[in-house]
């Protein structure tokens, strides 16, 4: 049996760099360190379901043809199309997201992907106020104070908190009790069970408790019993925390994307966190989900000047959100 060591894995945004795969007989038959995701992933990327031949519907019958053939046929159907849409991308290399951009462009199409059902919102704002960010190993190594907001990576991400919270970082020596770790979700999630504080705020009131949050940040008194659903006494204590930190991060996902607010959510915590490096230093990172569904924004950004919902049937590029995105075509 073969060990192929470092392998990344390629399924959420998290990006574990540290899998060892076991092969035997030129297949995967087994993983060390990947979680239950990644376990699957590798093992299965060969089982019964997984197609190995183009196929093309023929008589009401999909059949197998050769590549040249569906290949052929593709271009075919794209170059008579009159509004073609590319979407999707975000499991794929750059690479391949810079050839897509000129299929797009080739084509006079709208080219997109799942940031318009995620993190679009996130994007949004970040053309807007800015994005103060880091890297994952300065977490690993600095942070000593982590704010989970509106995601459970205890599900979607299960190796992000053993990864950057509980691992021992070079500045972080003991891991998770060199931290503090708090959580705001409406739910009791799993990630909820193991913060320090969880801000369980009401559905739909993140942008009012982010506000009350930069408030009394900004030396103002919060002028209600609670906000939010959540007592004054601990919305300060949590802010305090945060105003104290010598590394702070947040990581927020769709549960502050996709209630009520939106892409104002994302500005105005970006904003807080802005107000939060008047005191130390502050960042934040979206939990984002395809494993390369950041490196299609990027792409796109070079190659079009927009993150994505790019509109080539101008003949240049056009960016709309909500005209020229995948759900708005459909």
């Amino acid at each position: 049996m073969e060990y192929v060591k470092n392998v990344v894995c390629p399924f959420c945004g998290t990006l574990c760099d540290d899998i060892i795969c076991k092969v035997e007989n030129g297949k995967i038959v087994g993983t060390i360190n990947a979680c239950r995701i990644a376990y699957n992933k590798f093992v299965h990327a060969e089982g019964a379901t997984r197609y190995t031949k183009p196929l093309i519907r023929k008589n009401g019958e999909l059949v197998e043809v050769t590549y040249d053939e569906a290949i052929e046929k593709a271009a075919e159907i794209l170059a008579e199309a009159k509004r073609p849409l590319l979407y999707g991308w975000s499991s794929t290399e750059c690479e391949a997201h810079a050839v897509g951009m000129e299929l797009a462009e080739e084509t006079g199409a709208v080219i997109d992907n799942t940031a318009s059902v995620c993190h679009g919102p996130s994007v949004l704002a970040l053309q807007d106020v800015g994005y103060p960010t880091c890297t994952l190993g300065e977490v690993k190594n600095r942070a000593d104070v982590v704010v989970y907001w509106g995601c459970n990576p205890m599900h979607a991400h299960p190796r992000h908190i053993s990864r950057h919270v509980f691992s021992r970082g070079f500045f972080r020596e003991r891991g998770k009790p060199d931290r503090t770790v708090i959580v705001v979700d409406p739910r009791e999630t799993d990630t909820a069970k193991i913060a320090d504080i969880h801000l369980q705020v009401e559905f739909d009131r993140d942008y009012e408790l982010i506000d009350a949050m930069r408030a009394y940040l900004l030396g103002h008194e919060i002028l209600y019993d609670e906000v939010a659903g959540i007592p004054r006494e601990t919305i300060e204590e949590a802010v305090e925390i945060m105003k104290n930190a010598q590394f702070g991060i947040l990581f927020w996902g769709m549960g502050l994307t996709h209630s009520r607010g939106k892409h104002r959510n994302i500005d105005t915590a970006i904003m807080l966190t802005e107000d939060l490096n008047d005191f130390g230093k502050f960042n934040l990172i979206p939990m984002r989900g395809h494993y390369n569904v950041t490196g299609f924004n990027q792409v796109a950004s070079w190659e079009s000047g927009f993150p994505y919902c790019v509109d080539f049937s101008a003949g240049k590029p056009r960016y709309n959100p909500g005209e020229t995105g995948a759900n708005d075509l459909l």
